[in-house]
């Protein structure tokens, strides 16, 4: 995972980098910044880059296409994923042609009634999903996933969460507990459980069981021993954090967010003792999921 820039135009309710939040300290890496963060990963072995951002005007297609590029250049065995937001679907096919593989985009959750509590009117569900729609067609690997506990979900909103997975077939699911940021409207409320986001791990295990089920940050966060109970609930996948660690605690989506130490890409012997501790060995390839094997 690089978290390359936290300079973000939209305005999320729940969002640590929203673009109202003026207590944010902004901060984005150049482009050498980013090749630098994958030649450390290379070196320790990782074969898939994450290039994750808030929907930053500055890293325009262009400039995106030339960091794409020049990664498939250098890493040509390595597997590139952007998770950089809403676009158009002439820019998500720009930035295929120019090596990328994968797409990371939340859907947050499927009820659009739910995501106008989430969110400002200038977003809608409808161009979220979209969006996710775009991606499949064109071929990229997608991603997609929800919060579990956000403010005002209900149970029903998770079915249609579940429903949505169903209907999409992702090749990965990216979901974790919301956790409030103290200068959101959304600071006061509970955050979401590790009970219940183990339970929908499970579940989502079950209905794709060739998905990328990561064991997140969000779940280290509210539990010391989080991420090794995601993976034994169904989660096969760990991300360690390639960003510069002058920056880490700048990209803080949520409080008390863990940015360093074993979630880092410099501790991986403790990433390796963590995982296999709950009976697991850590894989470091690119981790291709065939669209075949979600056929049903």
């Amino acid at each position: 995972m690089i978290e390359f820039t936290n300079y973000c135009k939209n305005d999320c309710y729940y969002c640590g980098i929203r673009s109202s939040n003026r207590n944010v300290s902004r901060y984005r890496l150049s482009e050498e910044d980013i090749i630098q963060c994958c030649q450390e990963g290379y070196a320790l072995g990782f074969r898939t880059f994450v290039l994750q951002g808030g929907e930053d005007p500055y890293f325009n297609d262009d400039r995106m296409c030339r960091i794409v590029s020049s990664i498939r250049k250098q890493f040509s065995d390595c597997a590139i994923t952007l998770s950089i937001g809403e676009k158009s679907r002439e820019s998500y096919q720009r930035f295929f042609d120019a090596g990328a593989d994968r797409f990371l985009l939340r859907h947050e959750t499927a009820d659009f009634s739910h995501y106008a509590m989430l969110h400002p009117e200038t977003l809608s569900p409808q161009n979220r999903q979209r969006c996710i729609m775009d991606l499949q067609s064109i071929g990229y690997q997608v991603g997609t996933g929800f919060m579990v506990g956000s403010p005002f979900q209900t149970t029903d909103n998770l079915v249609s969460d579940m429903l949505f997975l169903h209907a999409v077939q992702p090749s990965m699911v990216g979901i974790g507990p919301f956790i409030a940021h103290k200068d959101t409207p959304f600071a006061d409320k509970p955050s979401g459980t590790l009970e219940l986001t183990l339970f929908m791990i499970g579940l989502i295990r079950l209905t794709l069981p060739y998905a990328l089920i990561p064991s997140t940050t969000a779940l280290g966060t509210i539990s010391p021993i989080g991420r090794e109970l995601g993976l034994k609930a169904g989660a096969n996948v760990v991300m360690p954090n390639l960003s510069p660690v002058s920056v880490r605690k700048k990209y803080m989506l949520y409080d008390n967010k863990i940015c360093t130490g074993e979630e880092s890409a410099q501790c991986v012997q403790c990433l390796k003792n963590r995982v296999e501790n709950v009976g697991y060995h850590i894989v470091v390839s690119r981790g291709d999921v065939a669209r075949k094997e979600f056929e049903i």
